[in-house]
């Protein structure tokens, strides 16, 4: 900044002193303050803001924190605004500020020289600032008018932060259109920048269009794992729902709209149009389907088995939740890798190797089918009669095709970890051996970070070393990866 533009910054800023004074007085300044700001000041005054008032409140307490960010969906974006503004901020001894949808700081980072001036104010995470809290301020303005804004110095209510400047700028919900928090850029006084405002609304824009990439990677997982409980209508009228009620597919095609509200516990809902529709939860997200005439002959079932991971082994049955104990999963999973069909004897051989008893296998067939249905499983040989949707057999067909990110993303974790099944452990293996080759080949450092805070990669010491040698030195996630790193080594 120039010598004339510090000039003209300070005596924009004495102007606006005098309008503070004023307006607070109860007359007028030498000129009106801004729109967006006299506004501000009404709402903030209305909530009984005292403009002497030194520092916002703190809602969240330091234990708490690490909690509520990991919760929190602008997590996913941290990496990208520390990339695009921490460096930014720290050579323009600004600090870069991160709330929540109620204006409570969560994250904060910039020039170490300026956090103590920050920490004197309250700029610190778990605080609240929205206006009535704090009164007018770019976080908690920007929240209240759902639009990039800059306060600059005596616009601040509260005198504490008149030698302040800052700007800030929402970001929404890609899903749902709602604001999910704000980004903030201040510092001193004398920092002020026309390109403030610009700044912050650019990477609040860039924020969401990695939400809303996220958010198609995972409408398409969506798709692909319960394609097959919408073609298990067989051409019947029904849909693929997210959690949030936004449709991912429907037939037939073109009859749906973007959206449906789904009541808490609906088995049934009513569309515009006034069609009625069954409500039918899947492992994630819903099954919108047309009623069946009572005496209409039943579909194919839809089975739909969640395996991965150190949970209790998942099966829903039609939309319906089936509890499973590891050795029904154990043979679930055998006849999803073989669906024309196993006998016995080979049954035997996959789950209890060479001193595998058929007739041991026949008693737990009996038990499953008393349990799913002989509908499902059929014999003569033994299989699946359903559309089956596994996650595991999902993440095998990811990683087959060079999909890595989404097989990650994919697989909460190893297969039937407790099974000592040989057919199971190979499997098992397989599914870590592949994702660990895939990741590693990939070459990208995004994806190797998330292996590494993936169960799968955690204790992985070659996936530390080279996110040790790839990050920057200023990325986020290095102090973290070093720590665990230095642990993995310490216990080798």
């Amino acid at each position: 900044m120039t010598t004339h533009d510090v000039h003209d910054a300070a005596e924009h800023a004495r102007l606006l002193h005098e309008v503070f004074d004023a307006v607070l007085a109860g007359g007028s300044g030498p000129v009106p303050a801004r729109s967006l700001v006299s506004e501000s000041w009404r709402r903030s005054l209305a909530a009984q803001v005292d403009p002497d008032r030194r520092t916002p409140p703190v809602v969240v307490g330091d234990a708490d924190l690490p909690d509520l960010r990991a919760a929190h969906p602008l997590r996913e974006v941290m990496p990208l605004l520390h990339s695009t503004l921490v460096s930014i901020a720290d050579e323009a001894m600004h600090v870069m500020l991160v709330t929540d949808a109620e204006g409570t700081i969560l994250w904060r980072e910039g020039a170490a020289r300026l956090l103590h001036s920050a920490d004197e104010v309250g700029l610190t995470p778990g605080t609240r600032w929205t206006e009535d809290a704090i009164g007018t301020n770019a976080m908690g303005t920007t929240l209240a008018v759902d639009a990039p804004v800059q306060i600059h110095s005596a616009e601040h209510l509260v005198r504490t932060y008149h030698t302040w400047t800052c700007a800030a700028a929402p970001v929404h919900d890609p899903d749902t259109g709602d604001i999910l928090g704000a980004i903030d850029i201040s510092g001193p006084l004398h920092t002020v920048h026309p390109a403030m405002v610009q700044l912050v609304s650019a990477t609040a824009q860039l924020a969401e269009n990695q939400l809303r990439v996220r958010l198609a990677i995972a409408d398409e997982r969506l798709r692909v794992r319960n394609m097959p409980h919408l073609t298990s209508l067989r051409g019947g009228t029904g849909a693929l729902v997210t959690s949030t009620g936004r449709i991912v597919a429907g037939e037939p095609y073109g009859l749906w709209p973007e959206r449906v509200t789904l009541p808490p516990g609906a088995d049934r809902i009513l569309l515009d149009d006034g069609r009625e529709m069954m409500v039918e939860p899947l492992a994630e997200g819903y099954l919108l389907r047309a009623p069946r005439p009572t005496a209409a002959r039943a579909t194919r079932s839809a089975l739909s088995l969640r395996f991965l991971g150190h949970g209790s082994p998942g099966m829903l049955l039609n939309g319906k939740p089936i509890p499973l104990t590891l050795r029904p999963a154990e043979l679930l999973t055998a006849l999803t890798l073989y669906p024309d069909g196993l006998t016995a004897e080979r049954l035997a051989l996959l789950l209890y190797g060479d001193d595998g008893n058929p007739t041991t296998v026949r008693g737990e067939i009996l038990r499953l089918r008393t349990l799913i249905g002989s509908d499902v499983l059929r014999t003569r040989p033994y299989r699946l009669d359903a559309i089956v949707d596994a996650d595991f057999a999902a993440v095998r067909r990811a990683l087959r095709a060079g999909r890595a990110t989404e097989a990650l993303r994919s697989c909460p974790g190893p297969l039937l970890p407790r099974s000592d099944a040989p057919e199971i452990r190979d499997l098992r293996d397989e599914l870590e051996v592949s994702m660990r080759r895939a990741v590693l080949d990939a070459d990208d450092v995004d994806l190797l970070a998330e292996f590494a805070a993936h169960p799968l990669g955690r204790g992985d010491i070659e996936v530390h070393d080279r996110l040790v040698e790839r990050l920057a030195p200023g990325d986020a996630r290095r102090p973290g990866i070093e720590s665990r790193r230095a642990r993995l080594l310490s216990d080798f």
